[in-house]
């Protein structure tokens, strides 16, 4: 039996000098991804201010930021640089429609990413799933302009997860968000995950990676005709409780799209700028971000499309970019107009998002980011060993409990209730996690230092003890 006390309080809150304001919110809002029945039980939490790693409620408790605010916030809350551009931004130019007009930091900021990533002509929307929709848009009017109509559908890894709108929903792999919309969804085919939990007992990692890849290639030898893109979230698969796998697959994965003419959308969302351990998982066997035509022993490593957002600005504007290469924006370059690209958003390229994209890069090339990064991980990672000592800790196989500043633990546990519950005794020991399922995770700002890291560990396994009772 779980522990009742934890299902059934509150988070040590005052709520008498916050009622009113969690009575409005409950009036008048609805909360994202969230069973709103359940704060009945659960109350909001109202955060009234931010600093570094950690969120401060309306009675002064503070709650250290383990997830970055949904994996969006890269270096702390109230940063002063990325205010400051904020700012400076604001003093200028507010927003202006990307329609027929541009501006100074649209285009510093797609000179920026492509200089980083080797792909050219940003376009650019509101968030994550918006930029999906874009590159399956993109991908499918390609192959329209240049004469293959045919090429229309879409694969994905099995248990992926690429948004939540219908275009995003139709290539994603998780039941939960998914199955109550399915008749509203065209819908894909899901190619065998080489996520390395799901290997065979004495299978490596590489050869579980290249056994779902040779799986890959036999079902895209036999529909290429027909498709138009394989969508896929480098080296982790975030939503499926962080689920990771080894870099050969993106290797072949590049490989076979090639040879038979197939697009490859790299969904950047979740684990770009930094968060697998270089700036972009796509390019995790470079040296640095493959900005030559040619690297890899020679393969060209880059995706067809890639899709970028959450922490593109650190975590503080929302925005979306999806770049691709030359060749594909050529063909929609025309006196036609039935072959331009018509998508658009309101905010395309808002200025005030733009600057703190570029203050979010100018933080990378100053600060040595990826570096110490990896010295932070090293750190995280040696202080999770912690859990060996957990009975119901359920140990993965080598090498996917850990990829960059993404780290996690999978938890053997009866409670139905098992994430619910461990956030909740979280949040009274002044810490943020929100598990997936029975995984455990940390995705924390890169600003983490070693004092905070031990607090999240401590609370964490805390935590998850408790919820298993």
């Amino acid at each position: 039996m779980h522990d009742k006390s934890v299902q059934k309080t509150s988070y040590n809150l005052d709520m008498n000098a916050n009622q009113a304001l969690l009575n409005r919110s409950l009036a008048s809002v609805w909360h994202p991804c969230t069973q709103m029945k359940q704060h009945e039980t659960y109350p909001l939490i109202p955060i009234t201010k931010g600093e570094g790693v950690w969120l401060y409620d309306a009675n002064g408790k503070r709650y250290l930021d383990a997830v970055s605010s949904w994996w969006v916030n890269l270096f702390g809350h109230d940063n002063p640089r990325i205010k400051d551009a904020i700012k400076a931004q604001l003093d200028q130019l507010e927003h202006v429609m990307l329609a027929g007009f541009t501006h100074e930091p649209v285009v510093e900021l797609s000179e920026k990413l492509a200089k980083l990533t080797g792909l050219g002509h940003a376009f650019y929307g509101s968030d994550g799933a918006s930029a999906t929709e874009i590159a399956l848009k993109m991908s499918f009017h390609f192959w329209r302009n240049s004469g293959q109509p045919n090429k229309i559908k879409f694969i994905s890894l099995q248990n992926s997860y690429h948004g939540e709108t219908l275009g995003a929903l139709g290539v994603t792999d998780v039941s939960i968000f998914k199955d109550t919309y399915a008749p509203l969804l065209t819908q894909s085919a899901q190619m065998p995950s080489p996520d390395f939990r799901l290997a065979e007992a004495g299978e490596g990692a590489e050869a579980f990676a290249l056994r779902c890849a040779d799986a890959l290639e036999t079902y895209v030898a036999a529909y290429h005709k027909s498709l138009a893109a394989f969508i896929i979230e480098p080296l982790v698969q975030c939503a499926a409780g962080m689920g990771m796998y080894h870099p050969i697959y993106l290797k072949r994965a590049r490989e076979i799209c090639s040879k038979y003419q197939v697009h490859l959308i790299a969904d950047e969302i979740a684990v770009g700028f930094g968060r697998t351990g270089t700036m972009f998982a796509s390019y995790t066997d470079c040296d640095a971000a493959c900005t030559a035509s040619n690297c890899c022993k020679n393969i060209d490593c880059r995706p067809d499309f890639m899709c970028l957002s959450k922490g593109i600005t650190g975590g503080y504007l929302p925005l979306s970019c999806v770049l691709t290469r030359d060749e594909i924006y050529q063909a929609f370059y025309d006196d036609k107009i039935t072959k331009a690209f018509l998508h658009s958003h309101s905010y395309t390229g808002n200025p005030l998002a733009c600057s703190a994209a570029l203050a979010t890069l100018c933080i990378f090339e100053t600060d040595n980011v990826i570096q110490k990064n990896q010295e932070t991980s090293d750190f995280i990672w040696q202080k999770m060993q912690a859990f060996n000592e957990i009975s119901i800790t359920n140990l993965r196989r080598p090498n996917s409990n850990q990829s960059g500043m993404i780290f996690a633990v999978d938890i053997v546990t009866k409670n139905p209730n098992f994430a619910r519950d461990c956030y909740a005794s979280a949040l009274e020991n002044n810490l943020l996690v929100r598990p997936i399922g029975n995984t455990v995770y940390l995705m924390p700002p890169y600003t983490i230092d070693r004092e905070e890291v031990e607090h999240a560990l401590k609370a964490s396994i805390h935590a998850t003890s408790r919820a298993c009772k």
